[in-house]
Formats: C-alpha cells, sequence, structure tokens
C-alpha cells in the first residue's frame, strides 16, 4: 500500500532559507522574504554569509580595472569566493551555523543588521 502524504515543512529550523541564500541574487532576495516571515537563527546566520560573498566579491569585482594584473586577480579571488560559496552551502545543507574561513565571523558582526 502506497502512502502519498506531504510532511509539513512550515519553519525547517531555517534550512530552506539557508539553502535558497546562496543561489544567486534573486534566491537571497527570496531567502530574506522568507526568513522576515518566520525569523529562524540558521537562517539568519546563512543570509549574514551569503550577503557577505555578494558584497565581497562586488568590492573586489573593482580590481578587474587594474591593468595587466586585474583580469589574473579577480579570476583568483572569484575561485577563492566560489570556495567560500561552496562551503557556505555544505553547512546550509547540514544544518549547521559554521562561519566561513578567515572572514565569516566578520560577516556576522557587520551585517547583524539581517
Amino acid at each position: 500500500m502506497e502512502r502519498n502524504q506531504v510532511q509539513g515543512t512550515s519553519s525547517n529550523d531555517g534550512k530552506t532559507v539557508a539553502i535558497i541564500s546562496y543561489l544567486t541574487l534573486i534566491g537571497l532576495i527570496a531567502a530574506i522574504i522568507m526568513n522576515n516571515k518566520e525569523k529562524t537563527a540558521l537562517g539568519q546566520f546563512h543570509i549574514r554569509q551569503s550577503v557577505g560573498i555578494m558584497v565581497t566579491g562586488l568590492a573586489l569585482g573593482l580590481l578587474r580595472f587594474i591593468p595587466g594584473i586585474g583580469g589574473l586577480m579577480m579570476n583568483i579571488v572569484g575561485i577563492i569566493l566560489l570556495i567560500a560559496l561552496i562551503l557556505g552551502l555544505i553547512a546550509a545543507f547540514s544544518g549547521e551555523k559554521k562561519a566561513l574561513p578567515f572572514i565569516g565571523e566578520k560577516y556576522q558582526q557587520w551585517f547583524n543588521m539581517i
């Protein structure tokens, strides 16, 4: 006999919000809206991490305008930010509030209004 029941995922302890926050800018905006309806500590933590990664990427995007080495530096920074994004996504999938290496704790301080 087959059971077709949908389990309630109302809060999910913020795990869904945490995962969505790392999926592009649109995902981040959706996660912020979802978290405003039902605030969770896990969701807020990962939204701050994701905002930090995006702001860092935008700020360091100015490196590309440095003649000669700007393109190479931007490629290196891009790889580092991609690794940070993957680390954050892995932590979100496992439901952990694990800060990103080196700067994750600063993101929590700088973006504490979220």
